[in-house]
């Protein structure tokens, strides 16, 4: 099959498409023809061991000292499976589905074997996929929606609080505005002056463009803030932050989540509650330039990554 590989850490240019063997499923494992995944910021990272000083030890150890353990990139997808283990309940031959892939990445490729059963954001996690979204929009969800999720559980947003996100306009941020609408909470979006209308559209009340106004020195108080893409500090939104407030980084540590949020999440999408971003799709051969792109800093909510199998059902 087809799999785009890096065998060392560096820029876009160490990814490559290479012909690799097609996995077969294990007993409790379910074979799935992706038909999309995505650039996501966690690949990028990975694949450049581009981290916090603090992480960077650990990050090596476990990814790999001198070169990468796992080879394929890929944290989300969705398509359909194929083949289903001989201990496979919960699914069958034909389900659409997406998910997570876990630690093992894996998801730039045109096939990918994981666990059937109930998973976690470590080992990976399948659900059917929402029928209201293609391919394409549901593949971006699992990575920025549950990671959005995780945080506002962490800092418990309820109706009624006033929440400020920073970096409103990537995928997690987008996802985290929408979640916090949907729990109550009247947000304030903090963005550049090209992503105002966008968030907008996606619920927020109030709106900051951060190239003319700096939220930090402003007169409001908020309940919660969240950056959503770790540019901000604790220190710097002190004055913002009622007594007991709460500020919280996408960075920072959460609970645990199993596969019935990512199924919470389906069910959200499905009822109107939430709907991904697509900044911009590109085919599995173009993952070079995808990479360039979420590399700059400034893609709006999702870039998807198409996987070409001539036809889908």
């Amino acid at each position: 099959m087809k799999a785009v590989v890096y065998t060392k850490y560096g820029s876009p240019e160490v990814l490559h498409i290479k012909e690799v063997a097609k996995p077969a499923p294990k007993n409790n494992e379910v074979l799935i023809k992706i038909y999309a995944t995505t650039a996501h910021v966690g690949d990028t990272r990975v694949r450049s061991c581009r981290v916090p000083l603090m992480m960077w030890l650990p990050m090596r150890i476990f990814l790999g000292i001198r070169k990468p353990k796992r080879q394929i990139l890929g944290m989300e997808f969705s398509g359909v499976i194929e083949s289903v283990g001989k201990n496979v309940m919960c699914f069958k031959t034909g389900d659409k589905v997406f998910g997570l892939t876990g630690f093992n990445f894996g998801a730039y490729a045109e096939y990918i074997c994981l666990s059937a059963n109930d998973g976690d954001e470590k080992k990976g996690m399948i659900a059917i996929k929402p029928a209201t979204l293609s391919y394409e929009e549901a593949a971006t969800v699992p990575a920025g929606g549950l990671t959005a999720l995780a945080h506002i559980r962490k800092v418990n947003i309820c109706k009624g609080q006033k929440v400020l996100i920073y970096g409103a306009s990537g995928s997690v941020g987008t996802f985290t505005l929408q979640l916090a609408k949907y729990f109550g909470a009247e947000v304030t979006a903090v963005c550049s002056t090209a992503n105002l209308e966008l968030v907008k559209s996606l619920g927020a009340d109030k709106v900051i463009d951060y190239t003319k106004e700096d939220f930090s020195k402003s007169e409001k108080i908020y309940d919660v803030v969240f950056d959503a893409v770790y540019k901000t500090s604790r220190a710097r939104c002190k004055k913002v932050l009622k007594n007991g407030g709460f500020f919280d980084t996408s960075h920072s540590l959460v609970p645990s989540l199993k596969t019935e949020d990512l199924v919470f999440i389906k069910e959200l999408i499905e009822g109107g509650s939430l709907k991904p971003v697509i900044d911009r799709t590109y085919t599995l051969e173009q993952i070079v330039e995808a990479h360039r792109y979420v590399d700059k800093g400034h893609k709006k909510g999702n870039v998807v990554i198409t996987v070409d199998h001539n036809t889908k059902t």
